[in-house]
Order: C-alpha cells, then sequence, then structure tokens
C-alpha cells in the first residue's frame, strides 16, 4: 500500500507543499521543471503531483537500502548516513532516478508514517507529564532558535530580513524524520528517548505556523499580532480535532473485527487520513497523524484493536517506517549531489554554526527554567538535546516550497542542503560515541517507549 501511495503523489485536495498550504498567492502555484527536472517540459499544477514511477528502479532502490542496512549495521554506523552515501554514489552513476525529493514527496508520503510510527509507541501517561518542558521546547526554543540564525545572516552574510527569517524558521526546527530514524538504533534512557522523539514531532507545528505567517509578509497580505495568535491556535486546535476524527470512529470500527489484516488496513487510513485532512483545512498535519497515532496506541491497543493484531499493527509500521527512511534519505543523497554548495561554502558554514548556537540557545536556557521543578533535566540530557537536534526532509522541503519573490531563495536552498549534509554526516555520525561516552546507552529493552510496567518503576528510582 505504501508503494501505491509512492507511485502516484496525487492527492485530491492536497497543496503541493506543506508550507504553501499556509497563504502562498495563486499567482505563486506553480512549479517548474527548474525545480524538478523529472517532468519533462512540462509545467505541473499544485495537486496534481504524479510522478513518474518505475517499479523496477524502486525494486534496485530497496535492494540498495538492504545492503546498506547490512552494511551499516555490522559496521555500526547510522542507517542514515549509510543510506545519503549511496545516494550520492547512485547520483554518480549514468542511470537517471524518477524518483526527485519535493515537497509533495516530503510531507504527503513519506512523513505520515514515519510520524505515526513513532507516535503508536508514546504511552501517553508520560508524554502528558512531559508536555509543559516539550511546549517550551518547541515554542520559546524554536523562537530563540530562529531569532539567532535570522539576525545572524541578516546581519553578518547580507541576507533580506524576509529571507533571513524564512530561513531561521526552517532551520530551526528539529527534523522528526532525521531524529527518529538516528534515534531507533540507539538505545538510550526511556525518557531521554520520549523527549528527543516528542520534541522532533511537536516541532513541526511551530514551523508550518512560522513559516505561515512569513508567507503572508511574502505575498503582501501582512498580519497582526492578533491574526498572529488567532493562526496559531487554530492551527494547534485543528490538527488536533483532525487526527482524533479519524483516529476515533476509525478506531472504533476496528474494534468490530479480529481479522489483524483490516486492522493494520484501518491504522494505515488514520496515518495517511488524519494528515491530508488536517493539510486540508491549513492545519499541521504531522500533529495530527501525532494525535491520531497516540490515540491508536494508547487507546486503540487497550481492546479496539484485538491481541493478535497489535504486533501485526507494530511489525507493518516498522517496516513502513524502513521503507520511508530509506527513500527519503536515498533522494537527500541524489539531491545533494546537484547542489552547487562549493558556490555558497561561507555563507553555509555561517548558517551551520548560527544553527548550532541558535539551538544551544534554545535547550539549555529553557531547560534551565525547569530546573528546580520535578521536569528538570540532568545534563547528559541537554548535551544530547544540543547535539541531537538533526536538521533533514522538513528543512529541505520547507525550503524547496519557498516563493519565487524571496530574492536568496536559490541560496537558501543550498544553504539548507549544506546544514542537513552537517547534521547528517557529522552530527549523525558523532551521536553514538557521544550517548556511549555520556554513559547513555543501554539494553534494548530499557529504551523500549510503550512499556508502562517499566516507566512506573523508573519513577521509583532517582535519576541520575
Amino acid at each position: 500500500m505504501f508503494l501505491c501511495v509512492l507511485a502516484t503523489v496525487d492527492l485530491p485536495f492536497a497543496r503541493s507543499d506543506h508550507a504553501v498550504t499556509q497563504g502562498m498567492a495563486a499567482s505563486e502555484v506553480l512549479d517548474t521543471c527548474d525545480e524538478y527536472p523529472h517532468c519533462s517540459g512540462k509545467v505541473r499544477k499544485r495537486g496534481a503531483v504524479l510522478q513518474e514511477f518505475d517499479f523496477t528502479m524502486m525494486g534496485g532502490l530497496l535492494f540498495v537500502a538492504s545492503l546498506v542496512a547490512i552494511a551499516t549495521h555490522r559496521l555500526k554506523l547510522p542507517y542514515s548516513v549509510g543510506l545519503v552515501v549511496a545516494g550520492v554514489a547512485i547520483a554518480m552513476l549514468p542511470v537517471a532516478v524518477p524518483l526527485t525529493l519535493t515537497p509533495d514527496l516530503i510531507f504527503f508520503v513519506l512523513l505520515p508514517p514515519l510520524v505515526f510510527e513513532a507516535a503508536i509507541q508514546i504511552p501517553w501517561k508520560p508524554f502528558r507529564r512531559e508536555l509543559p518542558l516539550l511546549i517550551a521546547l518547541v515554542t520559546f526554543g524554536v523562537l530563540l532558535a530562529a531569532a539567532v540564525v535570522t539576525v545572524g545572516m541578516h546581519w553578518l552574510s547580507g541576507w533580506s530580513w524576509l529571507g533571513a527569517a524564512f530561513f531561521g524558521v526552517l532551520i530551526a526546527a528539529t527534523d522528526p524524520v532525521a531524529v527518529i530514524a538516528a534515534f531507533k538504533t540507539m538505545h538510550v534512557e526511556r525518557r531521554l528517548h520520549l523527549l528527543v522523539e516528542s520534541e522532533s514531532l511537536l516541532n513541526d507545528g511551530v514551523a508550518a505556523v512560522g513559516f505561515a505567517i512569513l508567507m503572508m509578509f511574502a505575498t503582501g497580505a501582512g498580519a497582526s499580532a492578533g491574526e498572529v495568535g488567532l493562526h496559531l491556535v487554530t492551527n494547534i486546535s485543528g490538527a488536533i480535532l483532525s487526527g482524533a476524527a479519524v483516529a476515533v470512529p476509525l478506531i472504533l470500527i476496528a474494534g468490530r473485527t479480529s481479522d489483524r489484516l483490516v486492522e493494520v488496513t484501518i491504522t494505515m487510513l488514520i496515518a495517511y487520513g488524519s494528515f491530508i485532512l488536517a493539510e486540508h483545512f491549513h492545519c499541521s498535519g504531522v500533529l495530527a497523524t501525532l494525535t491520531a497515532g497516540l490515540i491508536v496506541g494508547n487507546y486503540g491497543f487497550l481492546g479496539s484493536i484485538s491481541d493478535s493484531g497489535r504486533p501485526a499493527v507494530l511489525n507493518h509500521w516498522e517496516y513502513v517506517a524502513f521503507l520511508a527512511n530509506s527513500v527519503v534519505f536515498l533522494l537527500i543523497g541524489v539531491r545533494e549531489t546537484q547542489m552547487h554548495i562549493l558556490a555558497v561554502v561561507e555563507a553555509a558554514a555561517l548558517a551551520t554554526g548560527l544553527s548550532l548556537l541558535g539551538r544551544a540557545v534554545a535547550v539549555y536556557p529553557v531547560m534551565a527554567a525547569f530546573a528546580k521543578t520535578r521536569l528538570a533535566v540532568p545534563w547528559k540530557y541537554k548535551h544530547v538535546l544540543f547535539w541531537g537536534g538533526l536538521r533533514g526532509a522538513l528543512a529541505l522541503a520547507l525550503a524547496l516550497a519557498l516563493p519565487a519573490s524571496i530574492p536568496e531563495r536559490s541560496t537558501i536552498i543550498t544553504v539548507a542542503f549544506a546544514v542537513v549534509a552537517f547534521s547528517i554526516f557529522v552530527q549523525g555520525l558523532t551521536m553514538p560515541w557521544l550517548i556511549e561516552k555520556l554513559g547513555l546507552r543501554v539494553k534494548e529493552e530499557k529504551s523500549h517507549l510503550g512499556d508502562l510496567k517499566a516507566w512506573r518503576r523508573d519513577e521509583k528510582e532517582p535519576e541520575a
């Protein structure tokens, strides 16, 4: 089913990119072949993004992904790093990859299963307990990080305020695709695992709202403080309602059967349906799918989904997440070879340094505010949250969605790819070493988020 969705990214009411749904002008709804080289010389309308699909090529990509998974496991390297390297190698071969990295592909095909697979394993009670800290990180933290990058790129690189602000917003939020992929193979303490994954999942909603507000200014609409606040409230509440509106009735239907294949199919409908519904109403699809996943994982598994269906659902989504991760990181590698990073190496180095500085400003001061509360975070966790704030497909999708009216658009896209390359190769490769150095690696069974009994035991034990 995932491959069928991948084959035809043609959504009845979906927009051509996540950020543009938040307010791009009608004059800017077309993508040219300069951006998508496989569109055979035709201009592509938004909402009709049927890509050429070669099942033979897809089979080849999956074969490469399997070999990379075997090799990285033996070499004890991050899977995502191996995939990007393989993507670069594929781009060097005299063959064309018919599937290109576009905002539609990232948001409407690859992101929903990755978010849903992570969400169904998040227990509600520990998540609810950490919500004040998480909300502070994804609001004040993202705003601080975006401000640091925006000011720095404007004053030090000479970018316009609007272009620098767009880049600050898209690079400030940690990427759920990159973070989930990295921490899936690193077995860390349960609370740290929960904080890292949950923050990355919630970050997208904030990035989308910030991008939408900037889009208003880019199109000349403008926005008052009241309009910004209203947009934030409607985006978040609309996303949560969309997730619940899709998940609750379908979970009730799942409770009428014990056929695990039907149950798996219903969860597919929930994952993609919640995302598409939220995007239709210009709300955060990631937040909607996160809501739907929490409902399925905490309510559905308590009775609506049969005992035999639960392992089938979990195994299915683990495989779908493997497919999505494989495709996205291979395509990032392919696209990296098309970027002229050396032409903007100074801006790329500056942006990388500012993104790290912004992340530090987002993590350490915000968490210091909780030092005297029950949500106090150990310094070891803070270091991991800082260095583990990876950028990936989300930043690239937003960069590709920038309106043509931004003077620095092409430079921003190239610089975004450079920052993502640094994040994947430097931060991704050194994360396992940092985890080991800080003594945070645990056995696999001690890192599983869904073990409620283990959570209760952890709560009774004092944290290091």
